[in-house]
């Protein structure tokens, strides 16, 4: 009898060992260079979300913290994620921005039990189309509903549903404000184009003095193309929208800009009453966050060679997701971008991911007054290509080479994450997921007769031919999905049959309702005078057929090694039984 052992050991524990100056200056590069990375996107999802710019800034500082400091994975990479945008803005648009928090605090606690009880090990079951469909779903929606600020539409509040969306968008396409759109495609260039402008210029200047690689002493050219194109581009926007006096919405008009601290900690305002009603809420952070951390640090893993501790990192995120929301905190996870970003840049072990929230605490405190100037159309085309690189797009490309089950799988999730929520969308994936799993299987089992006529030593022959046996081979899985397939033994009126051999040495397994199917055919042979074998029983099916009982009811010698044993089984029983009529 197994028992409950509670484990709880961050990879920093072991990441500590023999820790010494180099692995921290590799350390120390990637956490700053991840932290510029995750400034703008961190405002950029909150502004999505329907939040203020700093509740997204509060979330990669706590929860990214929490998540390096306590998770399972050496470089993974915790804070607000695009996933979430949808989710979190048709909780406040349904719920309130307080019972965000609770329904935060509340995923939070079940995300650490799932690690706990390892129940989070089932999260790796979600078949890759369900994945990728809301993926790709998410992206969309992200992409949707950044075209209000890209555009510069004249809209006051953007509503949550697809349709919605689309119809007032159409209604106030009018009202595009061009300047708004012209800064917004000018950071979206950027953000494209800083990467091959760098990888350029590295090229040409291979062994050149150069300005550029001399800037900053020690450093090199490759400090430079380690600043990510969001943060240029934002930098970029934000000196236009100022120098130009651009007519364009900046944080600081919508928000009136960002504190240089923390808040300080607290409950957020709730009644018991509304509990009930934050369940779905509850559940559908809880789950995308866990499916989310647990496939970023797959990806990390790929990466560096390591293997990560998936209900480790459960709790971590349980932690942070609970106490992230007491700071006005947004739901976290792992993001993949900026773990890959992590990795790339060097880092060794979860340290990088604390130094990447204290670089972020760092540029509260000293740059957070300069933020009210940063124009929201250069935040949505920072979103715009989070949600491109977001979407696997290639994957509706090569739904051709998949079967028809896998396309409606995908298909429908996508459709289903865009039109209504992930909940839905998941919910229905894995049923239809489920339904041709169950398909497929019962389609494999398979029931054949056997011919004894050619059966070696099968000593029951009168003539060359076997006398009142009939024999059937069994294999696949005896499940509730494919007990149709030895219904029609139960009906069994073959004259001068005494006795009916299953061989079932190619039977994975049995559950209750095919051990249901066995007894009933047991039964009905039983009534009519005749006899029923069992040969060649696996591990599994044998233990079932004991467990149960069964075998007392069937008797001991009817189950015999393989067919050999059960055909000299068969003989005794049709000598000592009167021939059927």
């Amino acid at each position: 009898m197994s028992t409950f052992k509670f484990s709880f050991r961050p990879k920093l524990i072991d990441s500590l060992k023999d820790y010494d100056g180099e692995r921290f200056a590799a350390d120390l590069g990637a956490g700053v260079t991840v932290g510029l990375v995750a400034l703008p996107l961190a405002m950029a999802f909150a502004v999505a979300s329907g939040v203020k710019p700093e509740s997204g800034i509060f979330t990669a500082i706590i929860a990214g913290f929490l998540i390096s400091a306590l998770g399972g994975s050496k470089v993974q990479i915790g804070g607000p994620a695009g996933a979430f945008i949808v989710i979190i803005y048709g909780i406040i648009q349904q719920y309130g921005l307080a019972n965000l928090f609770i329904s935060t605090m509340m995923a939070g606690v079940l995300l650490f039990i799932m690690g706990l009880t390892g129940i989070g090990s089932f999260i790796r079951f979600i078949p890759i189309a369900i994945v990728i469909g809301f993926t790709n779903g998410i992206a969309v929606t992200i992409a949707l509903s950044q075209v209000k600020d890209f555009l510069g539409l004249a809209i006051d509040k953007m509503p949550a549903e697809f349709f919605a969306q689309i119809r007032i968008i159409s209604n106030h396409i009018d009202t595009l404000n061009w300047t708004t759109f012209a800064l917004g495609m000018a950071s979206l260039a950027v953000i494209l184009l800083w990467p091959r402008l760098t990888a350029l210029l590295q090229r040409n200047n291979l062994g050149r003095p150069n300005p550029l690689t001399t800037a900053i002493p020690g450093t090199g050219f490759a400090f430079f193309a380690r600043i990510p194109g969001t943060i240029i581009a934002l930098v970029l926007a934000t000196l236009a929208a100022i120098t130009l006096d651009l007519p364009v919405e900046t944080i600081g008009s919508r928000f009136g800009g960002i504190p240089q601290s923390l808040p300080a900690m607290a409950l957020p305002a709730f009644e018991w009453s509304s509990l009930r009603g934050l369940f779905a809420p509850t559940i559908t952070i809880a789950l995308l966050g866990a499916i989310e951390s647990l496939l970023c640090a797959r990806v990390a893993d790929s990466a560096i060679g390591d293997r990560h501790d998936p209900n480790q990192e459960l709790m971590a995120q349980g932690v942070a997701n609970f106490i992230s929301p007491l700071f006005g905190g947004l739901p976290a996870t792992g993001t993949i971008a900026r773990t890959t970003t992590n990795v790339r840049a060097g880092a060794k072990t979860p340290i990088a991911g604390i130094i990447h929230a204290l670089t972020l605490f760092a540029i509260l405190l000293v740059a957070a007054p300069l933020a009210k100037n940063i124009p929201l159309s250069a935040l949505a085309g920072i979103l715009l290509f989070v949600a491109w690189n977001m979407g696997e797009w290639s994957e509706f490309a090569r739904l051709k080479q998949f079967s028809m089950n896998y396309r409606i799988v995908m298909v429908a999730t996508f459709l289903l994450t865009v039109i209504f929520d992930l909940t839905v969308a998941v919910e229905v994936g894995l049923v239809l997921a489920s339904l041709f799993f169950i398909y497929r299987v019962s389609d494999l089992t398979k029931l054949e007769p056997i011919d004894l006529a050619v059966h070696e030593g099968s000593a029951l022959h009168e003539g060359g031919a076997p006398r009142h046996v009939a024999a059937y081979k069994l294999f696949g899985s005896l499940f509730f999905g494919a007990v149709g397939k030895i219904e029609a033994l139960l009906d069994h009126s073959r004259e001068n049959i005494t006795v009916v051999i299953l061989e079932m040495h190619q039977v994975i397994n049995i559950d209750t309702t095919g051990l249901d199917a066995l007894e009933a055919l047991h039964d009905v042979l039983l009534e009519e005078g005749r006899h029923l074998i069992l040969a060649g029983l696996t591990t599994q099916p044998a233990s079932l057929i004991r467990r149960s009982g069964f075998i007392e009811e069937l008797g001991e010698a009817n189950v015999a090694s393989d067919l050999s044993a059960a055909l000299l089984r068969a003989r005794q029983l049709v000598d000592s039984s009167p021939k059927p009529v």
